[in-house]
């Protein structure tokens, strides 16, 4: 599932290439690409019709475009293979392209979904602690490159977690944005298991590891992001190249690059977790 810089890098894209567009058309050839709004595919081609493109946001995971006249965005759910394309009309159709927007700039905004877990659905906006977002949204928290982050807040209230620190970190009501990739990227750079209890740990190393979700995700955003398949592309169909720097994630039985030790692997909440037995020890 894309993670907090894979969904920024498409933000960025549907910044710079669909907003300030108007909505000229929409089709929807799969329902469940639309299963979330509740009222139905037609009502939302009604309201999407016409309506001008003022920004496109983000919070952790989640991605919006906001519609004019500013009360209400369109929120786009990625779920596991989800693709915002911006597409030249001329462009072969993808197999999977379930939903298809004409802008007037004379370019297709296409939601690509190969396994059917994402889609599209419109909701009003409300104010959360001075930022505007999909009523959805609200019971997310901000992520660490959000400039609202409160990294103080963030240190105790998973300092008041008795649970494993990988299970806080993926936790979006804590901290959003980090899935299971960055969660194991950060716990390696901190020299912490996953597997440690998050109140067990001082509130220095839990700063210090805070900062490293902070770098590794910035990291991660200047190289496009984490592209393990051609599932996870920016708006152009480009994938990232952030692979080719993962220190742990994906890397079993391929040594440490701090210490040499063998990576090992893991289950972890029906998922894998990777980390250094010697760097990473548990207690």
């Amino acid at each position: 599932m894309p993670e907090l810089p894979e969904v920024e890098v498409v933000r960025r894209g549907l910044a710079a290439h669909a907003v300030g567009s108007t909505v000229r058309a929409v089709g929807v050839h799969h329902l469940r690409s639309v299963r979330r709004h509740a009222e139905g595919p037609t009502d939302l081609i009604g309201r999407l019709t016409g309506r001008r493109l003022l920004a496109a946001d983000r919070r952790g995971k989640y991605l919006w475009l906001v519609l004019d006249p500013g009360d209400e965005a369109l929120v786009v759910h990625l779920g596991m293979s989800g693709q915002m394309l911006v597409s030249s009309p001329d462009a072969p159709l993808e197999k999977h392209a379930h939903i298809v927007a004409a802008l007037d700039n004379g370019t297709q905004l296409r939601f690509v979904d190969q396994r059917t877990f994402g889609g599209w659905a419109l909701a009003p906006l409300i104010d959360d602690g001075g930022t505007a977002v999909p009523e959805p949204v609200a019971h997310i928290a901000r992520d660490p490159l959000d400039p609202h982050f409160d990294s103080e807040n963030v240190v105790s209230r998973i300092k008041g977690k008795h649970s494993e620190i990988k299970r806080v970190l993926l936790d979006q009501t804590v901290v959003s944005g980090i899935g299971n990739i960055y969660a194991d990227e950060a716990l390696w750079r901190a020299k912490i298991h996953g597997c440690r209890s998050a109140d067990a740990l001082t509130r220095p190393r839990l700063r210090a590891l805070l900062n490293d979700v902070h770098a590794v995700m910035g990291e991660a955003l200047a190289a496009g992001g984490t592209s393990f398949d051609s599932l996870y592309v920016n708006v152009n169909g480009q994938s990232g190249y952030f692979e080719r720097s993962l220190a742990v994630y994906g890397r079993a039985d391929e040594p440490c690059l701090r210490c040499g030790a063998a990576i090992r692997r893991e289950k972890f909440m029906n998922r894998s977790s990777y980390f250094c037995p010697r760097c990473q020890r548990k207690r």
